[in-house]
């Protein structure tokens, strides 16, 4: 798994089972690997790329996802059935029909020496769906206990039961801003949220984050990093104001959009969330979001390897069903015409 954050890639080993119609999951093996400056600035960067040269990348990058599968399946003497590929967003733009994840299926599989799946997004697209968000189906599965799952990563979505059937979406920011900020002063992330929590509120670049656009769209609706580029880099980079006092701001403005969803979808008098990805790591923005909520609803605090490698895990849960032919994108969830079971097969040359 690579997101939009931007941080580095997340593989996770993980045995998967059903019994008596359950799914239930156990991590084995994880590794995180950071960026290197020059790649990270290659994928921030792809957007940019000629047809050619975004192709050429695609290979390569899917070449360099091979090499590292194969060195974690070595280094912690994995036996596995096959490794089920996110690959890094480059391009998601599905009002233009078109969602496109870099790391060839094929080089990937050729190199690491293993059967691939990967490709999740283009078929919801094909179907009319947004193609994202896709984690909802683990939640499901895996986290049904919870009236809400949260995802903090560098994009913000929610997933619930609404009505018999689960409904997700893309909130909006999460951690692509923040570590936007950081990066300007040479720091990959604010850790813990403590060069935040020593700001304040710039209230111009907090009611211009407030207003964008893309809030008052009805879901099933999703955003990529073009949107982050087009509408959120100008405001960041407009105000002049201390990195302590851009990401207090911007954590105010991330919980005040994820509190209005989780407020306006609580249906019950006490309400659990649980929250995942980079920023439940993040000690002030969670702080800051539970003011936010009603004080009905409890943030669930679980264990650092859940949290950051839960999509992964969820990539995986995906290949699983694809391989048994069963629904992994839901058009309740994407607005697509019909469920499928989504993800293209690569066999090793």
């Amino acid at each position: 798994m690579s997101g939009t954050s931007l941080d580095g890639l997340d593989l996770c080993y993980c045995h998967i089972t059903k019994d008596a119609g359950e799914w239930s999951f156990e991590i084995v093996e994880t590794k995180s690997l950071s960026y290197s400056d020059e790649m990270q600035l290659e994928l921030k960067d792809a957007i940019y790329l000629k047809a050619n040269e975004l192709l050429q990348f695609h290979n390569t990058y899917g070449t360099w996802l091979g090499k590292e599968a194969k060195q974690f399946i070595k280094d912690k003497k994995l036996d596995l059935d096959y490794i089920a590929s996110h690959g890094h967003t480059t391009h998601h733009q599905p009002k233009h029909g078109l969602t496109f994840q870099i790391g060839s299926g094929q080089h990937l599989a050729n190199e690491s020496g293993c059967k691939v799946i990967c490709d999740f997004r283009t078929n919801d697209v094909a179907l009319g769906g947004q193609g994202a968000p896709l984690v909802p189906i683990g939640d499901q599965l895996f986290f049904g206990q919870y009236d809400f799952c949260l995802n903090l990563g560098g994009i913000s979505n929610i997933s619930l039961e609404q009505k018999g059937r689960r409904i997700a979406y893309d909130i909006g920011l999460a951690n692509m801003i923040l570590n936007y900020i950081t990066r300007k002063i040479d720091l990959d992330y604010d850790k813990g949220g403590e060069l935040a929590r020593s700001g304040n509120i710039n209230q111009p670049m907090l009611d211009r984050l407030n207003g964008l656009t893309y809030y008052i769209l009805p879901h099933p609706k999703s955003i990529g990093y073009e949107w982050f580029v087009e509408e959120v880099a100008p405001i960041v980079d407009s105000t002049d104001d201390t990195t302590e006092n851009l990401l207090h701001t911007a954590i105010h403005h991330i919980c005040e959009k994820v509190g209005q969803q989780v407020n306006l979808n609580s249906v019950k008098k006490s309400n659990s969330l649980f929250v995942t990805g980079g920023g439940a790591l993040n000690h002030f923005l969670i702080e800051v979001l539970q003011e936010k909520l009603d004080n009905d609803t409890e943030i669930v605090a679980t264990k650092k390897e859940l949290i950051e490698f839960k999509e992964a895990l969820v990539f995986a849960l995906m290949g699983a069903l694809r391989v048994a032919q069963e629904t992994n994108v839901l058009k309740s969830v994407t607005g697509a015409k019909r469920d499928s079971s989504s993800g293209v097969v690569y066999l090793p040359n």
